[in-house]
């Protein structure tokens, strides 16, 4: 050991007295400076405008933006600078052989130069650690852990540079070539993940020898032990080809028992990435301060309840807009995005089959008008170079599932070892396409227990959950590529005929505005699924007061007579924008965000809902209208042709009117529970995505939290995680000013000096 520290002592001496590890530390300093008076910049301006900042240690270092993200951009261009002398210099001075002649091992020349690499490579750390006391003392509640995770990241990805580094200068007396060998090395090490991905366990070898975003994990918080494994197996191996390389040139190996030993080494590493590269074998540890890269405990708890094995199959209609989600070149990015639940389940299977078959895609009328389906799979097969042996056909994808029911999606199967199945699909709405926790959650959950069943009621000319017509109910019941829809958010969906009965398994009926009176017999059969205390959702329309008040006079509620209005320049008179009350917010976590984030909902044509309380019902007003320019309108009814106008002599009476309530009381041993609104096309296929300007409207929020209520919060499942508490600067903008300064001109300036001052004194020796 004392020749290896005597060699690195050296290397470093040797090093420092050249221009150019000053040089280097100068310009990472200037960089590192830049990157990070930027991205604080930002959080100082953000905060000086009143905007509420969220995160402020991972913005600051991680994300998109962040000092450790820029950094490891650009450390790469750094290293070889620094190693191509290491051994080239060696080779082309002569003084390898006063190396050899000496009672050095070629195992100590190796390492004492690599560990004064890794002693270069703590320096650079130690100028970013600058950046971290600063931010520690400028950030409230500053996540220090998570940011060491970020800088052991970038650390370790140095001691990869580095031996990488010095094999190449191994291998050349010229320091240029060797400088360029090494770049050629990183280059090759980050494409290499796009190779042969259509060989399944070649894939899985190249993906695992990319050194392309490995320090990722470690930059956002998480540190996986298939990454610390990654930069120790690859150091070690090139390192040890390093080794090997200097045993040739001094005992002049021939070049056959030389390659033989590459292979072998390089065979070793590639067999122990793979090992732990296996879910099985790979162990996480969470940095963040609020556990934000783990599942959360709703999840946890649904995952070890899966008993067994399960599979994930998904397949691929070559024919979708979506197939390039599920190409051989994307199936490891693909497998990724379960990476959270296969840390908790590591026996999770992941299989892809790939088919042709008929789907919505309009655009394939366009770009091979006349073709055929199996000669448009062909054209697009060739386009991607995809095989199309692999590639089933209609009848044979047939036999094996019946995905029409999916209209032939992009969709993934389900299933566990006892034998249930199910679907988790993809999305199209501005989330992305893919499911997050809360739809992945709910789907493993069907997978264990059956959810919450909700019934809506027809045959009285109630809203459709199978018609896509503006006023039906299809889009946030049952559309399957709409990710707030009731089916993909944990609960399943039936019709219900009164006259045959309400199924006992129904967990939440929904009556939506009903055009014509229910029967007696179908009144008595309503009447025994609320007496034991089944939940309802009821929705009502105005004009429609005589149906709606036989069927809710007995909760105490009333549809009050006439329709809401408030008249703006931009918007029909009629359309009213509903707030969640204070006492909304207690009810369900849903409510409560949307009254943070002031989100609305949009109803087009409500009616004013008033109650009492003694039908034996604790009675919560939901939403409100407006109380500023809003009344009940008693007379127009016509708002396209006429104006609505405040008459208080037909006590119209301006003032916030109720337009959404929830019931609840003690039926044995459970609480049943109601939710009535007043507009029954705020949550029609028309409206519950509508955006207006001007208008925050989350009518799909409503309907996740009304139904979690229902529910009794067994879906949506949620994933909320807690909030972190580095949310505010202590610096403003007068002192990011100073700061600026001091970190860009002042850090640089001050290693300059330092470097003057040291190489004069050198040189005057």
């Amino acid at each position: 050991m004392k020749m290896i520290f005597k060699i690195a002592k050296t290397e470093l001496q040797t090093l420092f007295y050249s221009p150019v590890a000053w040089l280097i530390l100068i310009i990472f300093t200037f960089q590192a400076s830049i990157l990070f008076t930027n991205v604080f910049d930002m959080s100082v301006k953000s905060q000086s405008l009143e905007y509420q900042l969220d995160n402020v240690t991972l913005f600051t270092f991680g994300g998109m933006f962040g000092l450790f993200s820029g950094i490891q951009q650009y450390l790469y261009l750094y290293i070889p600078l620094l190693t191509m002398g290491l051994m080239s210099r060696e080779l082309s001075s002569g003084s390898i052989k006063l190396l050899y002649s000496s009672p050095v091992t070629n195992k100590q020349i190796v390492l004492g130069k690599y560990l004064a690499m890794m002693l270069y490579g703590l320096l650079l750390m130690a100028i970013l650690s600058i950046f971290v006391i600063y931010s520690a003392f400028a950030i409230k509640s500053f996540d220090f852990i998570c940011v060491l995770a970020g800088l052991l990241g970038l650390y370790l990805l140095t001691c990869a540079y580095s031996a990488i580094g010095l094999f190449m200068s191994s291998l050349t007396s010229y320091q240029v070539v060797s400088a360029m060998g090494t770049l050629a090395i990183l280059a090759a090490l980050s494409l290499v993940r796009g190779v042969w991905q259509d060989m399944e366990v070649v894939r899985d070898i190249t993906f695992w020898l990319s050194i392309n975003g490995r320090a990722d994990e470690f930059v956002n918080g998480l540190i996986c032990s298939e990454d610390v494994l990654y930069f120790i197996i690859v150091s070690a191996l090139f390192l040890t080809l390093t080794i090997l390389r200097l045993q040739v040139i001094r005992q002049k190996t021939n070049w056959l028992t030389a390659w033989g030993r590459y292979i072998g080494v390089f065979a070793i590493a590639i067999f122990l990435g793979y090992l732990s590269s296996r879910p099985q074998l790979m162990c996480f540890y969470d940095a963040t301060r609020t556990k934000a890269r783990t599942l959360t405990p709703n999840s946890q708890e649904i995952i070890s309840k899966l008993k067994g094995d399960l599979t994930i199959t998904t397949y691929v209609n070559m024919l979708d807009r979506n197939v390039y989600y599920g190409l051989s070149s994307a199936v490891k990015d693909d497998m990724n995005r379960f990476r959270m639940y296969t840390r908790f389940k590591p026996e999770i299977k992941m299989k892809y089959v790939y088919y042709y078959d008929s789907i919505n895609n309009p655009s394939l009328a366009i770009r091979y008008p006349g073709l055929s389906l199996r000669e448009q799979m062909k054209r697009i097969a060739e386009t991607v170079d995809f095989d199309t042996n692999k590639v089933k056909t209609p009848e044979e994808i047939r036999k094996i599932i019946d995905l029409s029911g999916e209209g032939n999606r992009f969709v993934r199967l389900l299933e566990s070892g006892n034998g249930k199945k199910t679907f988790l699909r993809i999305y199209e709405d501005f989330n992305g396409a893919f499911p997050h926790e809360s739809e992945i959650s709910a789907a493993f959950k069907h997978l264990i227990m059956d959810l919450p069943l909700v019934g809506f009621v027809k045959g009285h000319g109630e809203r459709d959950i199978k018609r896509e017509s503006d006023r039906d109910y299809k889009h946030f019941s049952q559309d399957k590529p709409f990710r707030y829809a009731l089916i993909n958010q944990g609960f399943d969906i039936t019709e219900v005929d009164l006259h045959q009965g309400i199924p006992s398994n129904v967990r939440i009926l929904v009556i939506a505005d009903p055009r014509r009176t229910l029967s007696t017999e179908e009144t008595e059969v309503l009447n025994s699924y609320i007496s034991q205390g089944g939940n309802l959702f009821i929705a009502g329309e105005p004009k429609q007061q005589a149906i709606m008040n036989p069927l809710v006079e007995q909760f105490g509620v009333q549809f009050m007579p006439g329709c809401l209005v408030k008249p703006t320049e931009n918007f029909a008179a009629d359309l009213i924008t509903s707030n969640p009350t204070d006492r909304a917010t207690a009810l369900s976590y849903i409510f409560e965000g949307m009254q943070q984030m002031g989100n609305t909902i949009s109803m087009p044509g409500a009616t004013g809902l008033t109650y009492s309380t003694d039908k034996g019902f604790t009675v919560t007003p939901l939403f409100t209208s407006d109380s500023t320019g809003s009344w009940n309108e008693l007379q127009t009814t016509d708002f396209v042709e006429d104006t609505a106008q405040l008459n208080p002599e037909l006590g119209e009476i301006e003032r916030s009117y109720v337009t959404s309530v929830a019931l609840s009381r003690k039926v044995g041993e459970k609480e049943q529970r109601i939710i009535i609104i007043s507009d029954a096309d705020c949550i029609s296929n028309t409206e519950i995505e509508m955006m207006r300007r001007g208008i925050n409207a989350r009518n799909y929020s409503f309907v996740r939290g009304a139904f979690s209520w229902l529910s009794y919060e067994e879906a949506p499942i949620d994933v909320r995680r807690l909030i972190p508490p580095d949310n505010e600067v202590y610096i403003e903008k007068r002192g990011m000013k100073i700061t600026k300064h001091a970190m860009v001109e002042g850090l640089p300036g001050l290693l300059l000096v330092l470097a003057l001052l040291i190489w004069v004194r050198r040189r005057g020796r």
